[in-house]
């Protein structure tokens, strides 16, 4: 991985500066990741204002009293956050710290400014608990010194405003003696600039291009069955259970900013199993605005979280497009940072949204069972099976644990977490039914 700084991160767009207008210590616009340089804020990009998109990395300070305007004495440890805050337009955000393997036990909220309105929003939650979405331990990925821990993005619209606050999480009633964990290290606010969608039409690109995206391709066009299986080497005699391949949006046509990412692959053997996840970014958000979405991901999990690239192998949207994630080859066995102990032989589809207490679109359900299909089927893997993965280490499994797993599974199935929210994880019966399905079974 390349050597990056802590507290300021990303390549920035010159026309688009998440620059405070009033710049407190510790901001620094879009340098690299890791640094503890504080102070002034440079007024210049330092980097070409061709790349799309920008991250600011804006350092917590200790909440006075009156910012937490509770009226309750100041707890045993202090939180921490930042008061209201004038920015450039950003549209995603999120809180890191410095060290991946400690967890943040509290609460994260943000409000922000809406530049279309001139209101403030609501304060709204953070998903704390994000560590379950990372590259596997032991791996150079995971063990890099880039690599910080974080809550989930939350995707906020075009805000040019924002504050936070991170509270440590209070003692129960029957310990209330005791001293509440204190928050992490190194506490940091992410404001993501997605930067603006290609402006390129879509391109059909060829319809046996599996292996990798046609050069300049925007989308790899939905094949039938038979195309489906000529693609993948198959004679037409052959009945192999492969589903027809739908359409893909690759990372070309979502604008992914590939100067930002680790220039090399990681591959595993095969793909054994699906774990369907969700973002947790939140629901607010049109089907026309899903690639800012993940662009604005894919920036906070290279640039914020220090990933070699987005952690996800696909996306999908609420209206059911499917989207190329981690880079490497849709069809090839590319090694995500999307289930912590289970990415070796697996692949990572998420669901862009929200789905704890929202159920997810149908359409978005059936894209899943769509993809899965083609993706499982070119390995052999039948969707409505069992399987068994080895665990590179989780809070639910130790390394080494053999685990039989549905073969199209929910993140909580190798973790313990609410991912894929429990909405979308009841939908997951009827994803291996019509999967399979569409794979001929």
């Amino acid at each position: 991985m390349r050597a990056f700084i802590a507290s300021a991160i990303g390549v920035t767009c010159a026309a688009a500066l998440l620059l405070p207008l009033a710049a407190p210590a510790g901001a620094a616009p879009d340098t690299p990741a890791h640094s503890t340089a504080t102070g002034s804020v440079p007024a210049e990009a330092s980097e070409p204002a061709a790349l799309p998109g920008s991250t600011r990395s804006l350092a917590l300070s200790p909440l006075s009293a009156a910012a937490r305007a509770t009226g309750e004495p100041a707890p045993a440890v202090a939180g921490q956050g930042l008061t209201e805050l004038d920015v450039h337009a950003f549209s995603m955000v999120g809180v890191v710290w410095d060290d991946v393997n400690t967890e943040l036990h509290g609460t994260a909220q943000v409000r922000t400014r809406s530049t279309d309105t001139g209101r403030w929003s609501g304060w709204q939650d953070l998903e704390t608990h994000n560590a379950e979405h990372s590259a596997d331990p032991g791996t150079p990925e995971r063990e890099s010194a880039a690599v910080r821990g974080s809550t989930a993005p939350l995707w906020v619209g075009a805000s040019d405003g924002v504050e936070v606050r991170v509270n440590p999480e209070a003692p129960g009633p029957r310990d209330a003696s005791a001293t509440p964990v204190p928050l992490p290290a190194g506490l940091h606010l992410e404001l993501v600039d997605p930067g603006k969608d290609p402006q390129e039409p879509p391109a059909t690109g060829a319809a046996g291009a599996d292996r990798a995206a046609p050069q300049g391709a925007t989308a790899l066009p939905a094949l039938s069955r038979s195309a489906t299986d000529a693609a993948a080497g198959y004679a037409p005699a052959a009945k192999p259970y492969i589903g027809p391949r739908p359409r893909i949006i690759t990372r070309k046509g979502w604008g992914a900013d590939e100067k930002i990412r680790e220039s090399a692959f990681a591959y595993t053997k095969t793909v054994k199993a699906a774990f369907v996840h969700h973002s947790a970014t939140g629901n607010n958000y049109t089907c026309s605005q899903a690639p800012s979405v993940l662009r604005g991901i894919y920036r906070y999990h290279v640039k914020s979280n220090g990933w070699r690239d987005i952690g996800y192998n696909f996306a999908v949207d609420k209206c059911g497009n499917i989207y190329e994630g981690r880079a490497g080859g849709v069809t090839k066995a590319v090694m995500g940072a999307h289930t912590l102990g289970f990415n070796t032989n697996t692949m990572g589809v998420v669901v862009l949204g929200t789905y704890s207490s929202s159920n997810p679109p149908s359409a978005a359900v059936n894209a899943v069972a769509k993809l899965t299909a083609w993706k499982l089927g070119l390995f052999k893997a039948n969707p409505k099976g069992k399987v068994t993965l080895v665990s590179g280490g989780s809070n639910k499994y130790k390394k080494g644990k053999k685990v039989k797993l549905n073969v199209i599974s929910g993140h909580r199935d190798g973790f313990a977490t609410e991912c894929p929210g429990a909405r979308l994880y009841k939908k997951l019966g009827t994803t291996r039914t019509s999967s399979a399905r569409l794979q001929g079974r």
